[in-house]
């Protein structure tokens, strides 16, 4: 039987061939892009729960504002009074802050308010000019209507 021993002067070379690397370059290519694609609904979504969530923690602020000032704030004192006295009439004379400061909305924009409501079934409209940031058209999200069902 014949020992095999060897050869401390002989090397293998082990390497990806050219094909074979941009193979699995255009594979992880594809598959990066299609979960981009899946990441982007997502993304909405969360922009879309944020804007339900600012507009409870909104709602709920106004609430308290209410029963402490007897009085939803004006238009023109707008969502500012949830966060320093007012400065025009109606002052109410027990104020107290009832946030530290005014959420913006997904898109960095604030948030808009309006009283009496014209759109909703509260007593006041809060919304936002939505993603293209234009007022007024079909992009408006708002406390009336869930922007769930967008």
């Amino acid at each position: 039987m014949k020992i095999r021993t060897s050869n401390p002067n002989t090397h293998t070379a082990a390497a990806f061939t050219l094909i074979e690397i941009v193979i699995t370059l255009t594979i992880i290519a594809i598959l990066a892009s299609g979960s981009i694609y899946l990441l982007k609904g997502q993304i909405d979504s969360a922009k879309d729960t944020r804007v339900d969530s600012d507009l409870q923690a909104i709602g709920l602020a106004l609430q308290s504002y209410e029963s402490r000032a007897l009085r939803m704030p004006t238009t023109e004192q707008g969502l500012m009074a949830l966060v320093e006295k007012p400065t025009q009439e109606p002052i109410p004379e027990n104020y107290r802050a009832f946030m530290e400061e005014l959420p913006k909305d997904p898109w960095g924009l604030p948030y808009k308010y309006r009283f009496p409501a014209q759109k909703s079934k509260k007593p006041y409209d809060v919304w936002t000019a939505g993603p293209n940031g234009i007022d007024g058209d079909e992009d408006d999200l708002g406390n009336w209507k869930k922007t769930a069902a967008k």
